[in-house]
C-alpha cells in the first residue's frame, strides 16, 4: 500500500499575493512521523512582512559565521511557498518508540494541510489530553517567545541562576508594549510568575478592551509614562518600573518603554523593526537614567543558560501556563478561527484593510 499525498501549502506568490500551492509527499521511513494538521496559527507580524515584501531577508542574507547582514544578496525571492511556525496536528502514521498514531503534538513546520516529521532534528510537544488541541499553536513556538522574555528579566537580576521561570520579575511592577499576541502572552506569563503590578499599554481601543477583560490594567502609550513614574515611586528620584517587554514593531513604542522605566531598569525587546528605529532618542532618558536595551530573540537564550532552558523546556512551561490561562486565551486572544482553504483570501484582505484582530487561527478541513 502506498501512502503518498498530495499537500497544500498557504504560501506568498508574489508581494500583496498570498496563494497556494501542492506537492507530492513521499510516505514516511525509518521513525519519520505522518502529520494530519488540525490548526495553524498565524504569526501576522513576521508572516506580513513576507506578503509585504519588507522582510530583510528579500535584500540581504544572513552571514552565520560572523553573525552579521550582507546587503545586496537576497537570500530569499518569490515565491516563498512556505510560511508560519504555529501547528498543532495528529499523528497518522509512526514507527517511533515514543510517539503513537493518534497523539496531538505542537510543532513548527508552517501552513500546510500535513507534513512528515523527523523526531530527531524537529520540535514535536505531545499536548496532554486536559488542554483544548487549539491552544497547542502557542506551544512549540509562540509560547516560547514570550517565556523567553521572562526568562531574560531573570538573567538581568540573577545571572546565570536561574532555576525557575519569572526569578526576575517576581514582586516587581512591569510594563507589556502591546497587545498583540506576543505581548498579551507575555502579560500571561508575567502574571503567572507573580509580577506585582502589570500594566498593557496599546494604542489600539479594541486591544486595551481585549487587555482587560483578561485581567490587566490597560491604557495608551501617551498615558504611560507619567502614570508610572506617579504609581511606582521607590524612594528618592526612583520612579518607573523594573521592567518593559517591548513587543510592537514600532521605535517609537520602544522610546516610550524607555521613558516608563525606572534609573538602571532593562527594555526586554522582542520586537522586530522593519523599517529601522527613526523614533528612537538614545541622548535623553536612556544616557541620563543609565537605562538597558536586552533583545530577546527567540533562537537565543540568556548567555550561559542554554544548556538548562532549551526550547523544549520553554514549551513545557507555556503548556503549564495555557493550563492556567486557556480559558481566557480562548474567549479573547483568538478572534478568527478561518477555514484553511480560506487562509489565502484572508491574507490578501487583510493586507489591503485594517481590521481588528489578535490571533487568527486556520482550521483544517479534517
Amino acid at each position: 500500500m502506498s501512502y503518498r499525498r498530495s499537500i497544500r501549502s498557504l504560501g506568498i506568490e508574489a508581494p500583496e499575493r498570498a496563494y497556494y500551492f501542492e506537492y507530492e509527499e513521499e510516505p514516511p521511513n525509518g521513525e519519520q512521523l505522518q502529520l494530519d494538521t488540525l490548526f495553524s496559527g498565524l504569526s501576522a507580524g513576521t508572516e506580513l512582512t513576507f506578503l509585504k515584501n519588507t522582510n530583510p531577508f528579500f535584500h540581504s542574507r544572513f552571514d552565520a559565521d560572523r553573525g552579521a547582514f550582507i546587503c545586496g544578496e537576497p537570500a530569499l525571492r518569490y515565491p516563498v511557498p512556505f510560511l508560519g511556525y504555529m501547528e498543532v496536528a495528529r499523528i497518522s502514521r509512526s514507527q517511533a518508540p515514543d510517539f503513537t498514531e493518534g497523539d496531538i503534538v505542537a510543532t513548527t513546520y508552517g501552513h500546510k494541510s500535513g507534513h512528515i516529521a523527523n523526531p530527531d532534528s524537529e520540535l514535536l510537544v505531545k499536548l496532554p489530553d486536559s488542554l483544548e488541541p487549539i491552544l497547542g499553536i502557542f506551544v512549540a513556538q509562540m509560547g516560547p517567545i514570550a517565556a523567553n522574555g521572562i526568562l531574560h528579566a531573570g538573567a538581568e537580576t540573577g545571572g546565570q541562576d536561574i532555576a525557575r521561570l519569572g526569578q526576575g520579575i517576581e514582586g516587581r511592577p512591569v510594563i507589556v508594549m502591546g497587545a498583540g499576541t506576543v505581548g498579551l502572552m507575555t502579560a500571561l506569563f508575567a502574571r503567572h510568575c507573580d509580577a506585582a503590578d502589570i500594566i498593557v499599554a496599546d494604542p489600539s481601543p479594541f486591544r486595551r478592551a481585549k487587555a482587560e477583560a483578561m485581567g490587566f490594567e490597560a491604557m495608551s502609550e501617551e498615558q504611560l509614562s507619567e502614570h508610572a513614574k506617579r504609581s511606582w515611586h521607590h524612594g528618592g528620584n526612583d520612579r518607573g518600573a523594573d521592567f518593559v517587554f517591548q513587543t510592537r514593531a514600532h521605535s517609537k513604542s520602544l522610546d516610550t518603554a524607555l521613558k516608563a522605566l525606572r534609573p538602571q531598569g532593562t527594555v526586554i525587546d522582542l520586537a522586530f523593526y522593519q523599517d529601522g528605529a527613526k523614533a528612537l532618542r538614545l541622548g535623553e532618558e536612556f544616557h541620563h537614567n543609565a537605562l538597558n536595551i536586552r533583545c530577546a530573540q527567540i533562537n537565543r537564550v540568556p548567555r550561559g543558560l542554554s544548556h538548562r532552558w532549551d526550547r523544549r523546556r520553554l514549551a513545557r512551561e507555556t503548556i503549564v501556563m495555557l493550563q492556567r490561562e486557556g480559558s481566557l486565551i480562548l474567549e479573547h486572544m483568538i478572534t478568527d478561527i478561518i477555514p484553511f482553504d480560506d487562509g489565502a483570501k484572508f491574507l490578501n484582505d487583510l493586507s489591503s484593510r485594517r481590521r481588528d484582530f489578535i490571533q487568527v487561527v486556520f482550521k483544517a478541513d479534517v
